[in-house]
């Protein structure tokens, strides 16, 4: 087993309607630098794109009633990560959870690092939303 931590953010909108509004691959370019810094690209059951440590393919959980937004990215490497990636229900509002594991071969610098990283992304996600 891997181990993990999750972050969250809250974000003022409807769980539903913002599952809806950012659920797309084509989505997260607008906020998960982490994933892109470029326009994602359908390749097959794939999207490719340039992540900030090369390219990489990502494969995204279909549209779905739960909320759902897991993805999983292959850095090129051959090792596919598992990036769990939920909107959930938080009072009038909506709660956007990310699981960060961390690798085998990741340094505690590296985990650290990440983590910062996904809560910017998480803060971006929110300003982008919320105006």
């Amino acid at each position: 087993m891997l181990p993990a931590r999750t972050y969250s953010v809250s974000i003022r909108c409807e769980w539903r309607s913002l599952y809806e509004r950012i659920w797309r691959p084509e989505f997260f370019p607008k906020w998960a630098s982490g994933l892109s810094d470029s326009e994602l690209f359908q390749d097959g059951n794939n999207w490719v794109a340039n992540g900030p440590e090369g390219p990489i393919r990502a494969q995204f959980t279909d549209r779905n009633e739960h909320g759902v937004m897991d993805h999983f990215v292959d850095g090129g490497d051959g090792n596919v990560i598992q990036i769990p990636l939920r909107v959930v229900q938080n009072g009038d509002g909506a709660e956007v959870m990310l699981t960060l594991f961390r690798q085998p071969d990741m340094t505690d610098e590296k985990f650290s690092a990440d983590a910062k990283w996904i809560m910017r992304d998480l803060r971006a996600l929110k300003a982008l939303v919320e105006g």
